[in-house]
């Protein structure tokens, strides 16, 4: 009895981690942009005292636009503004709610504009919607490794 005991808590405490690992936002993914459907950067979403972040490591850019380009759109009152764009934090403060993570932001330094955000898991993509009121926009991204 002490053995089928164990062998279930065992095949449920695997399989429970394994689903969680499956379900985790945590990782790099590829942006999309859902305008042009171009693949714009990389980026590495990670939890920090129990929220989701999620900075910049990679920028796809054309050989005549500048390779490390800093945030000169950003608000001047933001302390990313003209900082380095690779490397910046551009989700923050992020916490799960149902299957969901919300009540941070997301900022798109391209436009310099912060958003609400939320973020979820939809199979293999990460949906990232920012809200401006009652308006939204959704993208996907797509699983990506390591640069």
């Amino acid at each position: 009895m002490k053995i089928l005991f164990t062998v279930c808590i065992t095949v449920f405490l695997f399989s429970s981690s394994r689903a969680q690992a499956q379900d985790s936002v945590v990782g790099y993914w590829k942006t999309i942009d859902d305008e042009t459907n171009e693949a714009k950067s990389i980026v590495q979403i990670y939890k920090k005292d129990g929220e989701i972040f999620g900075k910049i490591v990679k920028l796809f850019r054309e050989p005549n636009e500048d390779q490390d380009p800093i945030c000169t759109k950003c608000p001047s009152d933001d302390a990313r503004y003209k900082k380095k764009v690779i490397g910046m934090e551009i989700i923050k403060g992020l916490k799960k709610k149902g299957s969901a993570y919300e009540g941070g932001t997301v900022l798109k330094p391209d436009e310099g504009k912060i958003y609400k955000c939320k973020i979820w898991k939809e199979g293999n993509k990460l949906m990232v919607r920012g809200y401006w009121g009652f308006f939204y926009r959704t993208q996907e991204w797509l699983q990506a490794t390591k640069p």
